[in-house]
């Protein structure tokens, strides 16, 4: 039987955990990188490694993953749809299982006209539900074709829901069918409704999931603003802005928000998962302004 991972486990006994985000390099100088992963050792259970988030051509999420467990950082390996095909992805999941990681992330992934390579070819041959799929099918050792495998997977298997999509039907089927499809933990796009995510997490309970809220460090109202404008499934309420408006050092302002929240997650949630975008040393004065 396969140890199961830090974050399966503490999840399971019922511990409110905190995962958060750390961004690859854009090239193979991972000092930064590093740094970033001793900052959060021990503050978090997990640490995701985003894969060419945003469409921005980075280091691989699973070179990235092999590094954080070097340095006793438990990683949630992010996959997407965008940039491989169905072989790719397998062998790629197969990879990381033999490198030692244990959870996985699947997502559609941001399309390549939001990038950095405007010309490159998406390939999406997969979904994100069929790549919860995929993985299952990987963990119960086959591969998609129903070839038997030399040694299965035994991935935590974890994928993402926005509650705050509006409409809000396409959303509750896709997760529903992710569960289905075996996915067992979900991260959150970021929330700011905190009534309308309980509902949603209230909702959640008969599927025997585990849901971490995702809470996004604003760091400046201009930012707040943009993601209003840009983001689907992202609102930030204007009593939010007016706060980090009157506020003379925003940065700090949003991390008192951020606490706030998840303060507030604590009270029912499982879990929070942290995303700050580069600025992986706020995470930890969230999680101590938290408590």
């Amino acid at each position: 039987m396969t140890e199961k991972s830090k974050l399966q486990k503490e999840l399971n006994a019922g511990k409110f955990v905190i995962t958060a985000e750390i961004c690859p390099p854009r090239g193979t100088d991972t000092s930064v990188f590093i740094e970033k992963a001793r900052l959060l050792k021990g503050k978090i259970t997990s640490a995701n490694v985003t894969d060419n988030q945003r469409a921005v051509m980075r280091l691989s999420s699973l070179a990235c993953s092999a590094l954080l467990l070097k340095e006793g950082v438990e990683p949630v390996f992010q996959m997407t749809c965008r940039d491989r095909n169905r072989l790719a992805i397998q062998s790629d999941i197969l990879g990381a299982w033999a490198l030692g990681v244990r959870n996985i992330l699947a997502l559609t992934g941001d399309h390549v006209s939001f990038g950095d390579h405007r010309d490159a070819k998406a390939v999406y041959d997969l979904d994100s539900v069929q790549l919860v799929e995929t993985i299952a099918t990987l963990n119960a050792g086959k591969n998609m074709k129903g070839t038997e495998l030399r040694g299965a997977t035994d991935f935590f298997i974890g994928a993402v829901v926005a509650p705050e999509a509006n409409p809000w039907e396409p959303e509750e089927m896709k997760f529903e069918k992710k569960v289905g499809a075996g996915a067992r933990f979900f991260q959150t796009q970021a929330i700011f409704d905190m009534d309308k995510f309980k509902r949603f997490f209230e909702g959640s309970v008969k599927f025997n999931v585990k849901v971490l809220g995702g809470i996004l460090l604003l760091k400046s109202a201009n930012m707040a603003n943009f993601l209003n404008k840009n983001v689907p499934g992202v609102h930030v309420p204007p009593s939010v802005i007016d706060e980090l408006t009157g506020a003379k050092d925003q940065l700090e302002a949003g991390i008192k928000i951020a606490a706030r929240q998840v303060r507030e997650l604590k009270k029912f949630c499982h879990g929070a998962h942290i995303m700050a975008i580069g600025q992986e040393e706020s995470v930890v004065k969230i999680i101590e302004e938290a408590g």
